[in-house]
């Protein structure tokens, strides 16, 4: 699959993977802060921004796409940085394709599998009346009965289209049969660890990537780094900007 993708800036390519429910676009602030160094490609994943939608989704099917579009680009190796679901389809192209990879970030995930439930934020999309005369104060009503967090609500509004036939963005019934592949992980029949240079930027105040994860980081990336950004969770590149970018820059270039 040809991804969708936005891109800014001249240089070393650095391509820019977002999280679930997210898009190329939620990841603004690091191309901005990123773009006077790199040729920032940000792509929208399958089933997400602009993307093409399709019922197949895991993350060795998601980082072939990555791949695929890399060889239509003619890019033939590059620099990544994905978050959360991102990373997890970033380290699945370090241990598939590592010819591709020039240095990796992996921002707030780990390649364990995680026991979260979304369903509540599918719930709560699915409860928005998709009518003609929908207005942004109806859908926010009727997605705060079920997501309490203003912040919440309007990220995952973000992935609303309005107008005469209002519309999710995303693919949310594939995304929703999808679930458990995506928080899951499972190593590449036969793959190797990926030997080249690795950055685990996680939120401090997040429980995303704990102390007892760091072993399956290292037994998979023999030569990461783990970092925590103080007084971030896990949307760490939204919540600290400049300490994100900072960190980036000191280890991309």
């Amino acid at each position: 699959m040809i991804l969708n993708m936005l891109e800014a800036g001249e240089g070393p390519p650095l391509v820019l993977l977002h999280g679930l429910f997210g898009a190329a676009r939620n990841l603004g602030v690091l191309s901005r802060g990123l773009s006077s160094t790199f040729r920032v490609l940000a792509f929208d994943q399958r089933n997400h921004g602009e993307s093409p939608h399709d019922q197949a989704m895991d993350y060795a099917i998601m980082a072939a796409d990555v791949a695929e579009t890399l060889a239509r680009l003619g890019v033939r190796r590059a620099r990544f940085c994905g978050h959360s679901m991102g990373g997890k389809t970033a380290m699945m192209l370090a241990l598939t394709a590592p010819e591709l990879v020039e240095r990796l970030v992996v921002m707030d995930i780990a390649p364990v599998t995680y026991d979260h439930d979304y369903s509540d934020m599918v719930a709560a999309m699915r409860a928005v009346p998709l009518s003609p005369a929908l207005t942004r104060g109806e859908a926010d009503k009727a997605m705060a009965a079920t997501v309490k967090e203003a912040p919440l609500q309007a990220f995952l509004l973000n992935n609303l289209v309005m107008g005469e036939t209002p519309h999710w963005r995303i693919g949310l019934e594939e995304i929703s049969a999808n679930m458990g592949h995506l928080f899951r992980w499972d190593d590449p029949l036969g793959s190797h660890p990926y030997a080249g240079p690795t950055l685990f930027l996680c939120g401090a105040n997040s429980d995303y990537v704990t102390p007892s994860a760091e072993p399956e980081i290292l037994q998979r990336f023999p030569q990461a780094r783990i970092e925590r950004v103080q007084g971030a969770s896990h949307w760490l590149h939204a919540e600290k900007p400049a300490e994100v970018i900072a960190a980036l820059r000191d280890f991309l270039i």
